[in-house]
């Protein structure tokens, strides 16, 4: 819109709580709905009421903090009309529920300190999408969970007393097209025992020869450690022994390829392992297998050749 003149200030324009005692002294405490009230930048945005008269900033009266002081102490009789307070500058006050579009955001004019204001919160925008504590607002106006809305984390399993296996059974599904599971510092209770893993089709675990199996890797001191065959379940460390002691462990991710399939060689598994051996070295090993002739994939088991598992954490995350 056009204004002859000087365009308007737009301002968050507060009148303060009537002053009812005026008891005889310069200073008054300055409230708005029963708060003290400092919601201003300089003593010129006030307009002062004193006996009907208005009065001039800094020379009748000053502003610190909360407080109103006058130039001079009041006597009995007076009254103060009224406290108006201008806005400061560009403060429209709280806005409305869904009234703030990404577009005014990326105004310069918004900047850090009003978007930590508490009048600005998620509430308030126009974006589409679940706004919740788990997810935050993307460039292109839509509520998103971390990882650019790729990955979104289904479940977390933290083994803090020893278990015989860890089963994920719950999440793996046709929702997501492939899923990938993380697991971190998972040890053994038993010094030299393999890491392996089984899937669950129709939520029973598969014991066939279906692992077409086939990995490449390396350890620490130079010893190559391949692995080539078909069995009934497929080793994450290439069938070397994992350490038990307090500083080894194996950690490193899976990635479920379309597990809903139904098709005979449409159920890929690939992973990646890091280790510490029991000999105290480290190991890296990269490797993948074709679950053969089975129904969906819905779900997976984690466990060593020997033992339990001691510690670990492994979460499950569907992919977009």
């Amino acid at each position: 819109m056009a204004y002859i003149g000087k365009q308007p200030v737009i301002g968050n324009f507060q009148k303060c709580d009537a002053i009812a005692v005026v008891n005889g002294q310069a200073a008054y405490t300055m409230q708005n709905g029963g708060v003290n009230f400092t919601n201003y930048d300089n003593v010129n945005q006030f307009l002062v009421s004193l006996n009907g008269i208005l009065q001039s900033p800094t020379d009748s009266f000053t502003v610190s903090g909360s407080t109103l002081t006058f130039a001079s102490n009041l006597s009995t009789g007076d009254v103060i009309d009224f406290v108006m307070v201008l806005g400061n500058t560009l403060d429209i006050g709280t806005p409305s529920d869904n009234t703030v579009t990404t577009a005014k955001l990326a105004d310069s004019s918004v900047t850090t300190a009003k978007l930590n204001d508490a009048s600005v919160s998620l509430a308030k925008l126009t974006a589409t999408g679940t706004k919740d504590a788990t997810t935050f607002l993307r460039g292109d106006n839509t509520f998103a969970s971390p990882g650019g809305g790729d990955f979104v984390l289904l479940s977390t399993i933290n083994v803090t007393s020893a278990v015989s296996e860890v089963d994920i059974t719950s999440g793996i599904d046709s929702t997501y097209s492939n899923y990938k599971i993380i697991f971190n510092k998972v040890r053994p209770t038993v010094d030299g025992a393999v890491a392996y893993m089984r899937v669950f089709s129709a939520g029973t675990i598969n014991t066939g020869a279906v692992y077409r199996q086939s990995g490449v890797g390396m350890d620490s001191v130079g010893n190559a450690r391949n692995l080539f065959a078909s069995t009934s379940l497929y080793s994450l460390s290439h069938n070397v022994g994992v350490g038990n002691s307090s500083d080894e462990h194996i950690s490193g991710e899976i990635i479920l390829f379309d597990p809903s399939e139904s098709g005979t060689y449409t159920k890929l598994i690939t992973s990646k392992s890091i280790f510490i051996k029991t000999d105290a070295q480290g190991a890296t090993v990269t490797g993948g297998t074709m679950v053969q002739g089975l129904s969906a994939i819905t779900g997976i088991r984690l466990y060593f050749s020997s033992g339990n598992i001691s510690t670990g954490t492994i979460k499950l995350y569907g992919i977009n």
